[in-house]
């Protein structure tokens, strides 16, 4: 017996379909139903590659007394984060206010008639346990609470109302000021520095805006904005974060050492990532490490990642056997002492111990997540091993395409010709797309690769073809069919994927003259400004104003979190486009964005680095005009708030002109004064 979930395009709600629960999705049938059945709305949110939201599926959704109290007494909804982060992010902001803090599986209850919440939590087990409450005892209570005591559920709803209204209404100041930049800079670069405890997170978003203070703030001895990106750069890349076997980040480690990691690989973290990466080799930080992991990471998204466009999402758990009834974390990745030394020989063996860290007692319940002691590159031998390692898990070497386990199922009953692989969530997400092209195209320009930049190119030609239905945006493709109107974060990031693979075109020298990658990011702009800027408060909003009628709030979304938030991403395009396309309207749109947000930039600096990168493109906006010949060198300098155009009518003599702001300085005579002029407009 399946429920509604079972047509279900997303793999997340697929994976409930089988649960005793009545589940709907998230629709106007569903809301309606609740409130003439005066049901409250348990309304479940997560992903597919959420480890204690596969838990929760199998123990509590899945348990029959529970589903029998819940189906009979509220109004079970299960959403999918990646579908709608918009709902996502209002419902934690929700949560973070009822239980101090957030995460997923998001579980909250809201009140039929105004979809206020009134109750939530995150991982509810079966059975007391774990200082939480079993579920169905939860249940009980709550229902047994909206039954008898309207009173206090409408205190803690008409709280949480008001504090929701409250946020999304920000004064607006005009500080746009140098100091307002480098003290915003300068927190990203604390944050970034390691300290205590813990998991570690790659926070590539505070990454980026650290690497903007090096040139910006001068180091103090507390605090090394360089050495702390550095630092960043190759725990990463030489971490147990990296797949050092055949590619790509996992998401987070459990420890402060970057030791093991929560296995899932997430598209938006790799992009994000592959950018850091190029952006401190441009630095000058020429690690070998560096290349090694970018070019990793590009195989891994050719070989697992690709069917035109990049899949979202690799699990974190898989099985050893076809016959397990679960999986466990990480099996596809580790390995085992003895297991090495029966699998290499015995001078590999020796070389991969001297290059990671090898014990017979593991780092990781018993067994081994590589991680590198050093950087510089790995001997020949030691790629060796690695290499034959690959063939162990993947059941062959130079893997070209390695089909996706598209299911449990599937990964169970399919014939591997190496280790069974995790799930595959192969949905296209906009946004994230959007992320691993301009790491892609950003890596091309620094390296030099043409082949990152087609690949790139290919995603989002993909995008262009098929992600509108009648004249309008959309966020998801399921199989090359779109689904769900485009929220900001898939405007604003995509719009900077494509001036990032116009910029690196010229770079590389290889325009493709059939696509006008400016042209088109301009006019998805105007799509952008039509449905979701807010003439009242500025800013864009996270949705399209004809789909929102069921958010209790319309949020503008400033604060980063794995990703960067729209409204900075957003800003930034905005500068860019003044200067690419000659068109100051553009920049007085980000002007008056960044004042609407500077009281946030004030009072919350840690919230929002990727508004005070967007700050730095305001205060420091470069445009050189120059010759094809030129352009490729100068775009392999950090000059993170400069663009480039072709200029072939330049005077006699003149080898191009670099324009900060509205001045623009001497035409330069040499590539040496050039140069100098470039790099001079990204200090104060």
């Amino acid at each position: 017996m399946v429920n509604r979930l079972a047509q279900s395009q997303s793999l997340y709600l697929r994976k409930h379909a089988h649960n005793p629960i009545d589940w709907w999705p998230w629709c106007d049938e569903a809301l309606k139903t609740a409130k003439l059945g005066d049901k409250p709305i348990f309304l479940s949110v997560g992903y597919s590659s959420c480890h204690w939201c596969t838990v929760m599926e199998g123990e509590a959704f899945s348990e029959p007394a529970i589903a029998e109290y819940l189906n009979a007494n509220f109004l079970p909804i299960k959403v999918d984060r990646e579908e709608r982060p918009d709902l996502d992010s209002i419902y934690m902001q929700a949560l973070q206010m009822l239980v101090g803090q957030g995460g997923w599986p998001l579980n909250i209850f809201l009140s039929p008639e105004d979809l206020v919440p009134f109750y939530g939590g995150t991982y509810f087990p079966v059975e007391p346990r774990y200082g939480r409450p079993g579920f169905l005892q939860l249940l009980q209570i709550l229902r047994n609470l909206y039954d008898t005591d309207k009173p206090k559920v409408g205190a803690v709803k008409s709280q949480i109302l008001e504090t929701l209204q409250q946020s999304v209404l920000l004064p607006a100041d005009d500080n746009l000021s140098a100091e307002l930049l480098g003290r915003g800079l300068t927190i990203s670069a604390k944050i970034l520095a390691p300290s205590g405890p813990g998991t570690r997170f790659p926070m590539v978003p505070y990454g980026l805006s650290a690497l903007r203070s090096i040139r910006l703030v001068p180091p103090t001895d507390d605090l090394q904005p360089q050495q702390i990106c550095l630092r960043r750069g190759l725990d990463l890349v030489l971490g147990g974060i990296y797949d050092h076997v055949a590619g790509g980040f996992h998401r987070y480690t459990v420890d402060p050492t970057w030791t093991v990691p929560h296995f899932e690989k997430m598209l938006y973290d790799n992009g994000l990532i592959v950018e850091y990466l190029a952006d401190l080799w441009s630095q000058g930080h020429q690690e070998p490490a560096f290349e090694r992991a970018i070019d990793g990471t590009f195989q891994w998204l050719k070989r697992e990642m690709w069917a035109g466009y990049f899949y979202a999402a690799q699990d974190a758990d898989s099985f050893v056997t076809p016959n397990d009834a679960e999986p466990e974390e990480g099996a596809f990745y580790v390995w085992t002492e003895v297991s090495l030394r029966e699998l290499l020989t015995e001078a590999e063996f020796a070389a991969l111990s001297a290059d990671f860290m090898i014990s017979a007692a593991g780092n990781f319940e018993g067994n081994i997540v590589l991680q590198r002691k050093q950087g510089g590159a790995l001997r020949a031998s030691t790629e060796t091993a690695l290499g034959k390692l690959f063939v162990i898990r993947y059941g062959q070497a130079n893997v070209d395409t390695a089909a996706p386990a598209l299911d449990a199922t599937a990964a169970k009953t399919a014939s591997w010709p190496g280790r069974i692989p995790p799930v595959t969530d192969t949905k296209m997400i906009v946004a994230w797309n959007s992320l691993m092209i301009s790491g892609l195209a950003l890596a091309a320009k620094v390296f030099g690769r043409t082949d990152y930049l087609e690949l790139a190119m290919a995603a989002a030609q993909f995008i262009l073809e098929n992600q509108w239905v009648n004249g309008r945006f959309h966020r998801l493709n399921y199989d090359g069919n779109p689904a769900v109107f485009a929220q900001s974060e898939d405007y604003a990031l995509f719009i900077k994927a494509l001036l990032d693979i116009q910029q690196a075109s010229l770079s590389l020298r290889t325009p493709d003259v059939s696509v006008d990658w400016l042209a088109h990011a301009t006019t998805i702009q105007a799509e952008f400004d039509q449905w979701l800027w807010s003439d009242a408060a500025q800013g864009y909003y996270n949705t399209a104003s004809d789909v929102s009628d069921s958010l209790l709030v319309r949020e503008r979304s400033y604060q980063d979190n794995a990703t960067p938030a729209a409204n900075g991403v957003a800003i930034a395009n905005l500068i860019r486009l003044s200067l690419l396309a000659k068109d100051l309207a553009y920049f007085d749109r980000a002007e008056e964005a960044l004042k609407a947000f500077s009281i946030v930039m004030d009072q919350a600096p840690r919230s929002c680095p990727t508004l005070f990168q967007a700050l730095d493109w305001y205060r420091h906006q470069t445009l050189v005009c120059t010759t094809v010949e030129h352009v490729s060198t100068l775009s392999r300098h950090y000059a993170p708030t400069t663009v480039f155009a072709i200029d072939n009518q330049l005077s006699e003599g003149v080898l191009g002109l670099v324009c900060q702001g509205l001045t623009c300085k001497d035409p330069a005579h040499s590539y040496n004064q050039m140069e100098q002029q470039m790099l001079a407009s990204q200090c104060p």
